[in-house]
């Protein structure tokens, strides 16, 4: 009985997974098969690996960022923030989950990564929540969840980056597009925190005495010069967004290394290896997608599913919430990056027939995504939050059902109301699709 060579890809593609070989080269190992079935070349995986790597100029933005990422957090600037936000939020009720909540928004302008959002400033505030009482640590584990999802999307974001890869949108509209709902997710936060915390009667946080204000606020405002530096010389044109990792790269090595003084050369050479190790993850991800997009469309699978989705004539806003429904459920179990490289071009010929905008889905599938992260049973988020804090995945599920349903809520409205996203875009110049 013969095989049809997308069905041996696929079911080595899940044999490499449920023997949880590294995704990445279960990916380049079932396209491996699929090629074999085919009768083809095997060096086409060779082929396809190298022709996208090598022609992909913004791809180096991500290792960049990924430095970036490590530098802050190894930098001593997660606890510098955390004084700087206990100022402005710490004396409302609930006020450490607040001030979690600030510091998330403006770590996430120099991160750009929901993992390393969790590991910095999320472990920071946790240990304070921890020490004061109104603070169970499921509830301290599922506000740091919820509020490293802002990570990804306010600029800088990799998601994105890789999302402008496969796409072919623009990276500055990407990051401009999810600047609105980003900030729309911060505040629905608070507001949800807001609730639990009056409904809880939980403690305010003890005033921060009005002498030390100016030193506090000249320690935490020096990184938020980033996302400064970063948006305007994005569109000022000084440099391009792959030249914007660079100088966020840099411009955390300077902060952390030479004006805090927080980074020996044991720390700088331990974060270059952690940097190198998760760029490589994501390259080899990223390496295994080329193989199987090739596949894909050597079968015709994203035209059939053009052609499938104009033969149910769901119009625009039913095929994103179609799409919404999918992230959601595929999130609860497939990696991020997986989901960009491999469903996202399916998707895309149905996206322009359909004449939606590239930034509007772009900025929808991402934050689909940051929600799959916080979502059982395999959210990210989740695991890498009981594995720094030790506390059960359970109890933050319990206590994160609130912002997920706001989160999701939200998401609702981004679907059908395309200017949240587009608006600051248009405002600098861009022109969207339809």
């Amino acid at each position: 009985m013969s095989i049809h060579p997308l069905g041996a890809l696929g079911l080595v593609l899940v044999a490499g997974l449920l023997m949880r070989l590294p995704i990445g080269f279960s990916m380049i190992v079932s396209g491996v098969a699929y090629l074999a079935v085919k009768g083809q070349d095997i060096g086409l995986v060779a082929e396809q690996i190298c022709n996208g790597l090598y022609n992909s100029y913004v791809l180096l933005a991500v290792p960049l960022f990924v430095l970036a990422a490590n530098l802050m957090n190894a930098g001593t600037v997660s606890e510098r923030l955390f004084d700087f936000c206990r100022i402005l939020v710490g004396r409302f009720r609930g006020g450490l989950a607040q001030v979690d909540i600030l510091v998330s928004v403006v770590f996430s302008g120099m991160s750009g990564s929901a993992i390393a959002d969790a590991a910095g400033p999320g472990l920071v505030t946790i240990r304070q929540m921890l020490k004061k009482p109104g603070y169970t640590p499921g509830f301290a584990g599922a506000v740091v969840v919820a509020s490293a999802t802002l990570g990804p999307m306010i600029p800088p974001s990799i998601p994105m980056v890789i999302y402008a890869l496969v796409s072919g949108a623009s990276v500055g509209a990407l990051f401009l597009g999810g600047v609105v709902p980003g900030l729309l997710m911060a505040l629905t936060m608070m507001a949800t925190v807001a609730v639990i915390a009056r409904r809880r009667d939980m403690p305010r946080d003890e005033p921060v005495p009005l002498r030390e204000w100016p030193a506090v606020l000249w320690r935490g405002a020096l990184p938020l010069s980033m996302p400064i530096v970063l948006l305007g010389g994005l569109y000022s044109g000084a440099f391009t967004p792959t030249e914007a990792a660079a100088v966020a790269a840099l411009h955390a090595l300077l902060l952390a290394g030479v004006v805090y003084r927080a980074l020996s050369w044991r720390t700088l050479w331990g974060v270059l290896a952690e940097s190198t190790r998760s760029s490589a993850v994501i390259t080899l991800i990223l390496a295994g997608s080329y193989v199987l997009n090739y596949a894909f469309t050597a079968e015709g699978v994203p035209q059939a599913m053009a052609q499938w989705v104009d033969a149910l004539g769901l119009g625009r806003i039913g095929f994103l919430l179609m799409v919404n429904v999918l992230f959601l459920a595929l999130g609860c179990f497939l990696d991020v990056s997986v989901l960009l490289l491999v469903f996202v071009p399916m998707l895309l010929p149905a996206v322009k027939a359909l004449g939606i905008d590239l930034v509007h889905f772009g900025v929808l599938t991402v934050l689909n995504m940051m929600i799959g992260l916080i979502t059982p049973p395999f959210g990210m988020l989740l695991f890498v939050t009981k594995a720094l804090a030790g506390i059960p995945i359970g109890d933050m599920v319990r206590e994160g059902r609130g912002f997920l349903l706001m989160l999701i809520l939200l998401l609702l409205v981004i679907t059908l109301f395309p200017p949240i996203v587009l608006w600051l875009p248009q405002m600098m110049g861009y022109v969207p699709a339809g």
